[in-house]
């Protein structure tokens, strides 16, 4: 009896040892997978005309504003809460964005620049099992928008400010934030047990209203707005590490 009860000890302290022993499993629940990379911004844009609202004049026929396409740095964290499901936050630099005029305001070339923080948090879903080489995975989420560091071109400032009798008049602008929907889809590929390739790309729903003010023109002060629709693309190519 005595030598069954040190048999079955002995087989219990080694299956212990095993179980410490054995590998954690890749992208697994509890596992965070950090991802760096170049994301490449592809704005589908179009906008409504600048509306001069005070005084009431209306919209200048044929006037846009275009936007071109950025590049910046990524960051995505993934925390695989599952094997499968997967709370996400997108992060990076701020890209900078171009305005250019399109119509009446072609041009005026280059309008002005914007900086803009979009960090955007996901739930995502991963295909197959935790220790697949290929994961492919949808997501979907939602994105906080805000600008700073916004700047109008002189030439801008003076078209604006020559149409009131003012050349040399000043104008701002200010840029709307809130929350935007965005859904994503990807591939992660897994290099050993630690590192990860991944490519994904993400779509937001995104539109922004302009409101510019030109201060000291022969009428006064001067207010026009307009909406941009972005609507961008980001392309994201990155290289993950698992903690």
């Amino acid at each position: 009896m005595q030598h069954k009860l040190a048999a079955v000890s002995k087989i219990a302290v080694l299956s212990l040892f095993a179980s410490c022993a054995a590998p954690v499993l890749a992208q697994s629940a509890g596992s965070t997978v950090v991802n760096v990379g170049w994301a490449h911004i592809t704005p589908n844009d179009s906008s409504t005309p600048l509306t001069i609202t005070q005084p009431a004049l209306g919209p200048i026929p044929d006037s846009g504003t275009g936007v071109s396409r950025t590049e910046t740095l990524g960051i995505a964290i993934n925390y695989f809460y599952t094997d499968n499901i997967v709370f996400a936050a997108d992060l990076g630099a701020p890209p900078t964005y171009k305005l250019h005029g399109e119509g009446t305001l072609a041009g005026v070339g280059q309008i002005g620049t914007a900086k803009q923080w979009a960090p955007t948090v996901f739930v995502k879903y991963f295909f197959g099992e935790a220790k697949a080489k290929w994961r492919p995975y949808v997501g979907a989420g939602v994105t906080y928008v805000r600008y700073s560091d916004v700047e109008l071109s002189s030439r801008f400032q003076q078209v604006v400010g020559a149409k009131f009798g003012s050349p040399a008049a000043v104008t701002t602008a200010e840029l709307s934030r809130g929350f935007s929907p965005s859904i994503n889809a990807g591939v992660s590929y897994q290099i050993d047990n630690n590192w990860y390739a991944n490519l994904s790309l993400t779509y937001v729903d995104l539109k922004t209203d302009a409101d510019l003010t030109t201060l000291a023109t022969k009428v006064g002060t001067v207010k026009s707005s307009t909406t941009l629709t972005l609507n961008p693309i980001v392309a994201f190519a990155a290289v993950g590490y698992r903690f």
